[in-house]
């Protein structure tokens, strides 16, 4: 059995969320944040078939203010506890995510960030399987993902 070579990522990195049709985000890696969180407003409950979904407005770009309107299958609310102690609890999604030459589903919460930098926070729990190495003095060490066919591995 042989060892894969991890793949190094910047303290920032673009991704893209094909499954909710969004491509080029910049993202602030934090390794000190367990969850993943999406800068989201408008987001209401609903049902689909018997099962609980969220929709939900993205919010994407910091220079030019981008929306996308999303819908995804409910997964948890969760009391999400923030670096200031601040308690809150969030809707929280299964969404693909596309970083680098990589795809795979990773849980967000979906919380307003419109105070932050970073429209997208990716967490330990986003980039725990071992298959990354994070340099913190580089940034954007990956190529933008492609817009790929959701659902796609």
């Amino acid at each position: 059995m042989t060892a894969k070579t991890p793949t190094v990522i910047g303290l920032r990195e673009w991704i893209a969320l094909p499954d909710l049709g969004v491509v080029g985000l910049r993202a602030k890696i934090d390794t000190g944040a367990a969850t993943s969180a999406l800068h989201a407003t408008d987001i209401v409950p609903f049902e689909r078939h018997g099962k609980s979904w969220v929709r939900f407005t993205a919010h994407l770009g910091t220079l030019v203010q981008r929306r996308h309107r999303c819908e995804a299958p409910l997964v948890a609310c969760k009391i999400i506890k923030s670096s200031n102690g601040q308690a809150q609890t969030r809707y929280v999604i299964r969404t693909l995510l596309a970083l680098g030459d990589r795809a795979w589903p990773v849980e967000f919460t979906l919380t307003c960030r419109k105070t932050m930098r970073y429209r997208v926070l990716l967490g330990s729990k986003a980039l725990g399987d071992g298959h990354w190495l994070i340099d913190p003095a580089k940034t954007y060490m990956q190529d933008k993902p492609q817009m790929l066919t959701p659902g796609a591995p």
